[in-house]
Formats: C-alpha cells, sequence, structure tokens
C-alpha cells in the first residue's frame, strides 16, 4: 500500500466494471464498483446505461471544483438518474446531489438522484428535494425506470440564471476538497 500526497490510501489499481480502465484502487472506489455491479447484476441495467464519472467544473470565489457524478442513469436516451457515493452520513450529502442533478445536463432536470454510502441510501426527487425513499432497495431495478421514465418531467431546470448559479455554488462548496495537511488542493491547469 502507498498513501498519496492526498487523501486515500491506494492499494494500486483496479480494472472499472463498466468502461475497463484502470483506476486507482482505493476504499471508495471499491464501493463505487460494487454499486455499478449491483445495477447491472442485480437491477437489470446494461453497462452502456451506465456513465461513470461524469462532471462539473466550478470556480467561485477563486476556488476550483470538480463534482464528480459516479453514475448516471441514463434509460432510452434519457438521463433519469444520478447516483453519488460518499462515506458516512446521507442528510450531508442530499443538497449536493440535487444541485448536480439540476444542472449536469443542460437540456432538463435529471428528475432522480440517489445518495449512498454503500451500506444504505436514499431516492431524491430533484424538483422538490423530497425523500422518495430509503435503503438500498430504493435504488430502481431496471423495469421500474422504465415506468419512471414515462412518469417523470424532463423539463429545463429553469430559465433563470441566477438559479442556475446558485447549484453550481452549492456544488462547489459542498464538492470542495481540504486536503488534510489544512490546505486547499493545488488546482490543476484548466
Amino acid at each position: 500500500m502507498t498513501e498519496p500526497p492526498g487523501h486515500h490510501l491506494v492499494y494500486g489499481t483496479l480494472q472499472d466494471f463498466i468502461t475497463g480502465e484502470e483506476l486507482p484502487d482505493t476504499d471508495d472506489e471499491r464501493f463505487r464498483q460494487q454499486l455499478a455491479r449491483l445495477l447491472v447484476r442485480r437491477l437489470g441495467y446494461s453497462r452502456g446505461e451506465l456513465l461513470p464519472r461524469l462532471g462539473i467544473d466550478t470556480i467561485f470565489n477563486k476556488q476550483y471544483v470538480r463534482s464528480v457524478i459516479d453514475l448516471t442513469v441514463e434509460v432510452e436516451g434519457k438521463r433519469l438518474m444520478i447516483i453519488r457515493y460518499g462515506p458516512g452520513s446521507l442528510v450531508t450529502r442530499e443538497r449536493p446531489a440535487i444541485a448536480a442533478a439540476r444542472v449536469l445536463d443542460e437540456r432538463y432536470r435529471i428528475p432522480l438522484a440517489v445518495v449512498t454510502n454503500g451500506r444504505d441510501a436514499e431516492l431524491l426527487d430533484t424538483a422538490t428535494g423530497k425523500v422518495l425513499d430509503t435503503g438500498m432497495d430504493a435504488i430502481p431495478d431496471r423495469q421500474r425506470a422504465a415506468v419512471l421514465l414515462e412518469e417523470m418531467e424532463f423539463a429545463p431546470f429553469t430559465g433563470d440564471a441566477r438559479k442556475r448559479e446558485r447549484e453550481l455554488r452549492i456544488l462547489n462548496a459542498f464538492d470542495l476538497q481540504v486536503c488534510c495537511r489544512s490546505d486547499s488542493c493545488e488546482v490543476p491547469r484548466m
């Protein structure tokens, strides 16, 4: 095991279940891979319906943040749901997940968001911010996703640039990584 100059122990590398690409093998990445396997093997999604690691870049107050959406579920060409993983409390992950679902696709608000710590989950309505269901069984299977696809509204989030900016600021604030050395992480070149 090696310890990088950042946040996680890296055990080596692993192969991404969805894409086959090589990724750093961390405890968090192992949970993400378990989620991908759950969606395909148990919940019936095809690998092609899962878009891993989509990102939203923000800069506010000279703070660059890349918010990563662990998985985006796309059914019949529509992004139905995002899934964000993070260890610990789910409640603290709700608001940034809703913000991400509202702004990730410029065409429309993605209707559902899931926050999970790998052991528990919450299914969120991104229009209202309400928790629709809890537990790992709250993640809709592929059959339910087909029904939800017909029931959900895929309307643009808003025509108001200030509301969009507010959601981007929420992502920037919640997803800011502070290095374990009590310093800001190095900003990548854009």
